[in-house]
C-alpha cells in the first residue's frame, strides 16, 4: 500500500467524542496498510476557544493593530493545539504519531500574509518520519517564507493543504472529511431532496466551490486535478465512501457504473448587487477601460460581468456596493444599482453543447414568476441573476427542473 493523505476539519475534531471517530478512520487505514498523512485544522468555529476567527477576535479586542506577519503567528496557533491534542491521543491508543508545523512538512511560501500562495512542499521531512512508521500529523493552513516567517493559506488552507500535500507524496488518494456525508446536488438547507453525489469530476466541483458550495475549497481541487491525485469528500461520523472527485475517465471504476447526466449540481452565491453603466457611442472601450480600471484601483472584485458597446454590467457584494458606486461617480459616470441580489448556478460537465438547457432553465424560473436580471454561460455552468427573495425558490425549481432528486 502507499501513501494516504487525510484532513481533518474542525468540527471533526471540537468535541472528545468527535475525536474519537477521527481515531477511528486513523486505526483503519492503518490497519490496511497505508502509510498516513493527517492535516488538521483549528478545533471548532467562531466561538469556541481555539478556533482561527476566535483568534481573530481577540486580536481586535487587544488593540486591533495586529500587523499582517504577526496576525498569521497568531492564526497558526489554532492548528498547532489541534494537531498535539491528536498526537497524544494517538499516542495513547498505542499509535506512534509526530507533528510537524507547516513549515517543518516542508511548506514554502510567498509573503502575502492571511493568503499566502504555496510555491514548494519539501517532503523530506515527512517522508522520514513515515519510513519511521509514524502517523504523521501536518498543521493544514500554514507555511513559512524562505526567511522562516510563519504564513497562512487563507480560507480553506487546510484543504489545499492536504492536496498540496498528496501532489507532493504522491498519494493514493487524499481523504476530506467534514461533518457531512459528501457533496450534494444542492445545499440541504434550502432543497430538502438535496442528494449526495457519487462521484464528480475535478472541473464540476471547482464550480461548484467558486458558486458557493463550501464542502471544499477549490485551490484545493485544482492542485490535486493538475497532480490527478483523486479525492473523496467522507463524513467523520460514518463509515460511508462519501463522494468522489476524479477525472471523468475515473468515474468506470465507481461500483454502480457511469450515470450520463447533464447537469450535477445548483448552487448560489447571495448578497450581491447588480451595477450598470451605460458607454456613449464612440467612446465606449474608454469608459469600460475607466470602470474596470477604477473597481481595481479600490481593490473591489468584479464579477458576472457582461460588457457590449453602449453598457458595462456587472455585481460586486452587497459590502462593497456603496464604495463602487462612490468611485464611479468620482469619474463623472452615473452607474445604476440593484442591490440584495443572488447568483444562482446550474452546473455540469454535460452542459456544454446541448441544445435546451437554458430553456429548461428560463421555463423553471418564469414557471414561478422568477425574472431573471442576467444570465452568462461557461462549458460547464450557465448563471443567472435574480432578486434574493427569489434566491430559495430558484434553487428548488431548478433542482425539481432537472430531476436532481432522482
Amino acid at each position: 500500500m502507499g501513501i494516504l493523505v487525510q484532513k481533518f476539519g474542525g468540527t471533526s475534531l471540537s468535541t472528545p467524542a468527535a475525536r474519537e471517530h477521527v481515531i477511528r478512520h486513523v486505526k483503519r487505514e492503518l490497519a490496511s496498510g497505508f502509510s498516513l498523512v493527517v492535516v488538521v485544522s483549528a478545533m471548532g468555529r467562531k466561538g469556541e476557544p481555539y478556533a482561527t476567527d476566535t483568534l481573530l477576535d481577540w486580536a481586535v479586542q487587544n488593540g486591533d493593530a495586529l500587523p499582517s506577519r504577526e496576525k498569521d503567528l497568531l492564526m497558526c496557533c489554532g492548528e498547532i493545539i489541534s494537531a498535539t491534542t491528536l498526537c497524544g491521543l494517538l499516542e495513547h491508543e498505542g499509535v506512534p504519531a509526530t507533528v510537524l508545523t507547516g513549515a517543518q512538512a516542508g511548506f514554502l511560501t510567498d509573503n502575502n500574509y492571511g493568503n499566502a500562495r504555496i510555491l514548494d512542499v519539501r517532503t523530506e521531512r515527512i517522508l522520514r518520519e513515515l519510513r519511521e512508521h509514524k502517523v504523521v500529523i501536518v498543521t493544514g493552513f500554514q507555511g513559512q517564507t524562505e526567511a522562516g516567517d510563519f504564513t497562512t493559506l487563507g480560507r480553506g488552507g487546510s484543504d489545499t493543504s492536504a492536496t498540496a500535500l498528496g501532489a507532493a507524496l504522491r498519494a493514493d488518494m487524499v481523504d476530506i472529511y467534514t461533518d457531512v456525508d459528501g457533496i450534494l446536488t444542492a445545499d440541504p438547507r434550502i432543497v430538502e431532496d438535496a442528494k449526495q453525489l457519487s462521484y464528480v469530476s475535478y472541473t464540476e466541483i471547482c464550480n461548484m466551490a467558486y458558486q458557493g458550495a463550501k464542502v471544499i475549497h477549490p485551490r484545493a481541487v485544482e492542485i490535486a486535478m493538475q497532480a490527478q491525485i483523486p479525492v473523496r469528500v467522507r463524513s467523520t461520523f460514518s463509515e460511508a465512501e462519501g463522494t468522489l472527485v476524479t477525472h471523468p475517465e475515473g468515474f468506470s471504476d465507481v461500483s454502480h457504473g457511469v450515470v450520463d447526466r447533464f447537469v450535477t449540481g445548483i448552487a448560489y452565491v447571495s448578497n450581491v448587487t447588480q451595477i450598470s453603466v451605460e458607454c456613449p457611442e464612440g467612446n465606449g472601450t474608454g469608459v469600460q477601460l475607466q470602470i474596470f480600471k477604477s473597481m481595481a484601483d479600490n481593490g473591489i472584485s468584479v464579477d458576472f460581468i457582461n460588457v457590449t458597446p453602449t453598457e458595462a454590467l456587472y455585481t460586486v457584494n452587497d459590502d462593497k456596493s456603496e464604495q463602487a458606486i462612490a468611485a464611479l461617480q468620482e469619474l463623472g459616470l452615473r452607474p445604476s444599482s440593484l442591490s440584495g441580489c443572488a447568483k444562482v448556478s446550474v452546473i455540469g460537465g454535460g452542459i456544454n453543447g446541448v441544445p435546451g438547457i437554458m430553456a429548461r432553465i428560463v421555463e423553471a424560473l418564469s414557471s414561478q414568476n422568477i425574472q431573471i436580471l442576467q444570465s452568462a454561460d461557461s462549458n460547464t455552468t450557465i448563471w443567472v441573476l435574480v432578486k434574493k427573495e427569489d434566491m430559495v425558490q430558484s434553487l428548488r425549481a431548478l433542482h425539481a427542473k432537472f430531476e436532481l432528486h432522482r
